[in-house]
């Protein structure tokens, strides 16, 4: 029994020194925030077909490289609407602020068409850098105070945003 116990013992220590190279993300490097979209939340809110809509951003902050991932989801739109645009923007509920970091991908002329009124969307490692500040200085306050940023998706019939969350 001493013999099996020695073994297992060597074995652990042999296996435990066999580690990978490649280092992966540590979850001190990220914050994750979940968002649900809704149309009411909007500034105005959205009242006409549009306003069924719902959606999830999963938003993922790396402050390691200073990127963001988004995962949007969506659904009950009105068939063949078109999405268009997606943010994070400056401003607590019910105030409008201006796009700060957009999810590449979304464009009016490039615009992703819910067929049956639901979809996906995923961008990844989008670079925080805007005009005005430096990646680091927008993942910075963003953390500081996610409360105070809000994400929104944009459709061709309501170009201002058609959903909206509060990073919480």
């Amino acid at each position: 029994m001493k013999r099996l116990a020695i073994a297992v013992s060597i074995l652990a220590v042999g296996l435990a020194g066999c580690g990978s190279s490649t280092t992966s993300p540590s979850a001190n490097n990220i914050k994750i925030f979940t968002v649900q979209l809704l149309p009411a939340n909007e500034n105005p809110p959205i009242g006409d077909s549009e306003n069924s809509g719902r959606g999830t951003a999963v938003i993922t902050i790396h402050t390691d490289t200073n990127t963001i991932d988004f995962a949007i989801s969506m659904t009950a739109f009105p068939a063949n609407t078109n999405v268009i645009l997606a943010h994070i923007h400056p401003g607590t509920v019910g105030v409008n602020g201006p796009a700060l970091i957009g999810v590449p991908g979304l464009a009016a002329s490039t615009p992703l068409l819910l067929t049956n009124g639901n979809g996906t969307f995923n961008a990844n490692a989008v670079s925080a850098q805007t005009a005005n500040n430096s990646a680091a200085t927008n993942v910075q306050n963003i953390l500081a105070a996610p409360q105070t940023f809000y994400f929104n998706v944009h459709t061709t019939n309501h170009p201002g945003g058609v959903m909206r969350g509060q990073l919480q």
